[in-house]
């Protein structure tokens, strides 16, 4: 059976109508499938507990007794340790002058309520008071009151650290 050209052209045009319908119908359905895949691959970012704190301990020691302080919270650490006192650093500045008397360490805590508890527990036991005597007389007293920075912070959310 032999067809002529203008006899075909309506079915071409049938075809080529169908085909762009198919064509499409597929595209809105990968956009679709697209959208909705990068919903679940993406999900929305989670937020850190917001209870949860940092504390900033710096003390302000009389001159020359970092090293002797030092000394001591190497050894109070195991105490920390066990009253859940989560230490993530202790640092001793090393240049600035300024800064030569300072023994400064950072306590996360889970929340400010568990940070009281925790530094309630620990001043209570037995074991810690040598230690808190042997570093009364190495802090430095402004006023009457022992020279120390402690600050409560919490992490932004912007932060690595959360």
């Amino acid at each position: 059976m032999k067809m002529t050209l203008n006899a075909a052209q309506p079915i071409l045009h049938r075809w080529r109508f169908k085909g762009c319908i198919l064509l499409g119908t597929a595209l809105v359905s990968f956009a679709a499938g697209s959208l909705f895949t990068a919903r679940l691959v993406y999900p929305e970012q989670v937020r850190a507990e917001s209870s949860r704190v940092y504390e900033l301990m710096i003390y302000h020691t009389v001159p020359g007794k970092v090293p002797a302080l030092e000394s001591i919270f190497r050894d109070v650490a195991n105490l920390q340790t066990k009253y859940n006192l989560n230490v993530i650093g202790y640092w001793v500045p090393n240049e600035d002058p300024a800064w030569k008397d300072t023994f400064v360490y950072l306590v996360v805590h889970p929340s400010r309520k568990a940070a009281e508890a925790n530094w309630h527990a620990l001043h209570a036991d037995p074991e810690f008071l040598p230690y808190r005597k042997s570093a009364v007389p190495l802090i430095e007293k402004v006023n009457g009151d022992y020279n120390v920075d402690e600050v409560y912070m919490r992490p932004t959310d912007f932060s690595a650290v959360k």
